[in-house]
């Protein structure tokens, strides 16, 4: 029996400016309380705690070339609101609620993306369940 193998698309590659941005956010992440970076199939994935909230690019990109991606599972309404009104975030997981994208064009936008991905660590903090 032979199985058909699926093609996946192929993600656009990472420029050598991404390398440096995802490089330069990442140093400014990983000194930030309780987070830690592991490398994750091309990416670095950025955790607070056991909860992964960031994705990087190192050696491959997410959908663009220039593009991080970050988690926002809990977020309040103002954030859903900037996230949905942002040209540059795009969401990407099947209920397109929890993962979004973050385009970069410039330099400019690192604030933006640094800002983006502050509101993402917030979203990871561990609850602790009410009874």
């Amino acid at each position: 029996m032979q199985t058909e193998r699926v093609q996946r698309e192929k993600s656009p590659p990472v420029s050598e400016q991404m390398k440096a941005w995802s490089t330069a956010l990442a140093a400014e992440l990983v000194e930030w309380p309780q987070v830690t970076q592991k490398s994750f199939f091309g990416f670095t994935a950025l955790y607070r705690g056991k909860k992964m909230f960031a994705l990087l690019p190192r050696t491959r990109s997410i959908f663009k070339s220039n593009a991080v991606a970050f988690c926002m599972e809990a977020a309040n309404r103002s954030t859903r609101t900037l996230l949905e009104k942002d040209p540059r975030i795009s969401a990407f997981d099947k209920d397109k609620t929890r993962w979004f994208t973050f385009e970069l064009s410039g330099g400019s936008d690192l604030h933006d993306a640094l800002e983006y991905l502050g509101k993402a660590f917030d979203c990871a903090r561990i609850r602790k369940k009410t009874k």
